[in-house]
C-alpha cells in the first residue's frame, strides 16, 4: 500500500474499511457495494453497522475512493483502537496493555504488517522495538514491537 498519508479517516472509518476489506473484496468491490448498501451484517465480536461507512462514501465520495485504493492515515488514534485496528487488518492478537501513563499494545508483526500500521498511525504514535525481544522475536520472521504514544 502506497498511503499518501494526505487522506485522513476517523479510527472508526477506518476498522469499517478494514473489516470489509478482510472479506477478501477487491477496492472496486468494497467501493461499489460500500455506495449502493450492499453490506453484510458483523457477527464480529465489534458489531460493525456499515452504514456510517455508506453515508460518508455518499458524503465524501473523493476521500472514501482514495482512502480505499491509496491509503490513508488515522485522525486520531487511541490504545484500544490501534488494538483494534491490528486485530481487524492484521489478524492479529496483540496484547493491550493498559499500565497508567505507559499505556501501549504489544504485537509481533513482520517487516511489511509494521510498515503498513506505521502508514496509518496518527501524529503523537510510534512503533519501537520492545525490550528483550529475542524470546520468540524471530518466530516466522516476527519481531515483537510496542505500538505507544511518543512522550514528550
Amino acid at each position: 500500500m502506497s498511503a499518501t498519508n494526505e487522506v485522513k479517516l476517523s479510527q472508526w472509518d477506518a476498522l469499517l474499511v478494514e473489516s470489509l476489506r478482510s472479506m477478501g473484496w477487491s477496492d472496486e468491490e468494497l467501493i461499489a457495494r460500500v455506495r449502493a448498501g450492499e453490506l453484510p451484517v458483523d457477527e464480529s465480536p465489534f458489531e460493525f453497522k456499515y452504514e456510517a461507512l455508506t453515508a460518508f462514501a455518499e458524503a465524501e465520495p473523493e476521500t472514501f475512493e482514495a482512502a480505499v485504493k491509496q491509503g490513508y492515515q488515522i485522525k486520531y488514534n487511541t490504545v484500544r483502537g490501534i488494538h483494534s485496528w491490528i486485530r481487524v487488518a492484521l489478524g492479529l492478537e496483540p496484547e493491550l496493555l493498559l499500565e497508567t501513563g505507559a499505556e501501549a499494545v504489544r504485537a509481533a508483526l513482520t517487516g511489511p504488517e509494521r510498515e503498513r500500521l506505521a502508514s496509518v498511525l496518527s501524529f503523537g504514535w510510534h512503533i519501537r522495538g520492545a525490550d528483550g525481544q529475542t524470546e520468540g522475536a524471530a518466530v516466522e520472521g516476527r519481531g515483537v514491537y510496542l505500538i505507544e504514544p511518543i512522550q514528550r
